[in-house]
């Protein structure tokens, strides 16, 4: 059975694809769900239309994300901890952390989308990498000092 896609379905394929399914696939779950519609000429004019709403609408959240990770690009957490010999931390600096400074200065981001391999645990100054939106990254500079 072919059936034109009308959201991304994972492992299938992206919206407007038109792709070959099992018949019960599709006829059970793809089409009940309006995940995907019959491939006729009407149905193709109407993907066509929807891509092209779909596209300038991606293109309008890509420019106003770029210009949030402008903002996020001009900012620097500075995160004062506790620490003991060696300038050894007693903490860490986390991603939720770092969602509640930018929350601070008014820029709400959710913690998930702030990219820490692990939580920052030394002093000095790092880079902190935010994926705001598939294509946008947007870089945060993070001192860490002593408390005192």
């Amino acid at each position: 059975m072919e059936v034109i896609l009308r959201e991304d379905v994972v492992k299938l394929g992206r919206r407007g694809e038109v792709v070959k399914v099992a018949e019960g696939y599709g006829r059970n779950y793809l089409l009940p769900r309006g995940l995907a519609m019959a491939v006729t000429e009407a149905n193709k004019a109407t993907i066509a239309r929807e891509r092209k709403a779909h596209e300038a609408r991606l293109a309008k959240e890509k420019s106003e994300w770029e210009s949030l990770a402008g903002r996020i690009a001009g900012l620097r957490f500075i995160a004062p901890r506790k620490v003991g010999e060696n300038d050894v931390l007693y903490g860490s600096v986390t991603s939720g952390d770092i969602a509640e400074f930018l929350d601070g200065k008014g820029i709400e981001i959710d913690k998930r989308k702030i990219v820490l391999e692990e939580p920052i645990k030394n002093l000095g100054d790092h880079e902190v990498k935010i994926r705001l939106h598939p294509e946008v990254t947007a870089t945060m500079r993070v001192l860490v000092s002593k408390e005192g």
